[in-house]
């Protein structure tokens, strides 16, 4: 961190490469198009550079370049109103065991998929943070910018509306 810090480009080079993926992972999660995704990405991996000197030593990496990378995708649906988000791949989320041998979980799959497409910005963030990204509840709220109750809170009200649209 203290090299990330001085201005090390190679430090900075191992962070990206440490990150990219998750960080891109995360975007396309939100439901950002594969393009926005890498867009929003890269514009992440700036915006920590130009603002490493307010990281704090004892905040955790991940859950800040989590919160820069939040910030970033907040700001884009802020500015693109007419943001529609993309359908969730199978490589978005997270594998299921023995899921083509169950016609009844492959249709729980199917619209869990798209409830979490409709949950409103915040909430879909709660989720894929928590249970996508796996970040813990503290980590999670630290890169929602939100204290852990508001998180929780959050994480609990997407719940109850995922399992009012999947289950049957």
């Amino acid at each position: 961190m203290a090299q990330l810090k001085a201005g090390d480009r190679t430090a900075a080079a191992e962070l990206v490469e440490m990150y990219y993926q998750q960080i891109y992972r995360y975007m396309r999660r939100l439901g950002h198009s594969r393009q926005i995704s890498e867009d929003l990405t890269q514009e992440s991996f700036f915006q920590a550079w130009c603002s490493i000197n307010q990281l704090r030593n004892g905040r955790m990496l991940s859950s800040w370049l989590y919160g820069i990378a939040t910030n970033i995708s907040r700001l884009y649906q802020r500015r693109h109103k007419d943001y529609e988000t993309t359908e969730l791949k199978s490589e978005d989320v997270p594998d299921i065991n023995d899921a083509s041998d169950n016609v009844s979980l492959d249709e729980q799959l199917e619209r869990l998929k798209m409830s979490l497409e409709n949950l409103p910005i915040k909430l879909k963030e709660t989720v894929v943070l928590h249970y996508m990204q796996q970040l813990v509840i503290s980590d999670a709220a630290a890169a929602a910018g939100v204290r852990e109750g508001t998180f929780k809170r959050r994480l609990n009200r997407a719940l109850e509306i995922l399992r009012g649209q999947v289950m049957w």
